[in-house]
């Protein structure tokens, strides 16, 4: 029996199709594909060409079940889903996409875009079951962790919560992890999984990275502890903030962090560190445009710490990424500086 496969990837497209947002997903979509087409696997189950199919498969055959409307179909379904995300129309895109996972239970790629879009409708427990289901069907997808860790961020709980139902044992989803805590700021949670991890030239570069990292804000808090200023008492005070913000930072707590930060912009509105701090919290909180109004303010304020401007670039593109404009997020990627 011969079988006659028409799969084929559309163009990514501008206005009037997917967003720019989709583009991440297209490719990894597309790469999954093609890696299923290689393998002999796509959208039918799996045959063993060491033996005989077995008697469902043969009913299959026989039946001349047409491959190529079913995949149509699915396609069909799934560049509706990304464009209906990406004008926020979030029910029906939830919609289409439950219509491909009818089509193809097992994909991991649709149950990473459901939790996507549940996250973006705010369904957060099915988005975070999707995400879990997406992780369990490929542990070393940094994507698919990102969006996990989001998930748990958004609702301000640990991550400790969701360890018993993730392959936590594997050691690339620990890279991956640490990574995603690095490029956020959260570098004692950084170091704390990076204690778990093997020993490696990639998480030996991170610890060095996580160290340096950590090491600098203990400079810049002895600089504001020890400085000889008129206003000393005013400058503890800041101190005090830094100091709170940043264990918030480091137990995840969102609503807190939020809290605390706008404080310590009233009182002191001249703080770029301040000003990230609320623009992260934002961010986290789904509040994009306020987020992307607070963090470019702050960066008025910016004097020669390259670090923190790093962390502005990395929250505004998060910003502007999530409001699909991927023109201001890529800016803002290009202006970070490696090494920092």
């Amino acid at each position: 029996m011969s079988l006659k496969i028409r799969f084929s990837i559309p163009p990514l497209r501008g206005k009037g199709g997917c967003s720019p947002e989709t583009n991440e997903t297209l490719y990894m979509y597309k790469g999954f594909c093609i890696t299923l087409l290689l393998t002999g696997f796509l959208l039918i189950p799996s045959i063993n060409y060491a033996q005989e199919p077995d008697p469902e498969i043969r009913a299959e055959e026989s039946a001349e079940v047409s491959l190529e409307d079913y995949t149509d179909e699915f396609q069909e379904n799934f560049f509706e889903a990304l464009k209906q995300k990406g004008i926020e129309n979030y029910d029906r895109a939830i919609n289409l996409f439950l219509e491909c996972k009818r089509l193809d239970a097992d994909n991991r790629v649709i149950d990473h875009e459901l939790a996507k879009v549940y996250l973006k409708d705010k369904q957060f427990p099915l988005a975070e079951d999707y995400a879990i289901i997406a992780l369990n069907a490929d542990p070393e997808n940094l994507w698919y962790l990102k969006t996990l860790v989001d998930i748990v961020q958004v609702q301000s709980g640990s991550f400790n919560s969701v360890l018993a139902n993730i392959p936590y044992e594997n050691p690339k989803l620990k890279e991956n992890l640490a990574l995603i805590y690095y490029r956020s700021g959260n570098y004692e949670a950084a170091r704390n999984v990076l204690k778990e991890v093997r020993k490696s030239p990639f998480s030996e570069d991170l610890s060095l990275k996580v160290n340096d990292s950590l090491a600098k804000q203990e400079a810049e808090r002895k600089t504001v502890s020890f400085s000889t200023t008129s206003n000393s008492e005013q400058e503890g005070s800041m101190m005090s903030y830094k100091m709170r913000i940043e264990g918030l930072f480091a137990t995840d707590s969102t609503v807190f962090l939020l809290q605390v930060s706008e404080e310590a912009l009233e009182a002191y509105p001249a703080q770029p560190y301040f000003y990230y701090a609320n623009g992260y919290a934002l961010n986290q909180k789904g509040k994009y445009r306020e987020a992307i109004v607070i963090l470019e303010a702050g960066l008025d304020y910016m004097l020669g710490d390259i670090s923190l401007e790093n962390k502005f670039y990395t929250a505004l593109s998060d910003a502007y990424k999530a409001m699909n404009n991927s023109v201001k997020a890529n800016m803002y990627l290009r202006k970070i500086k490696p090494g920092f």
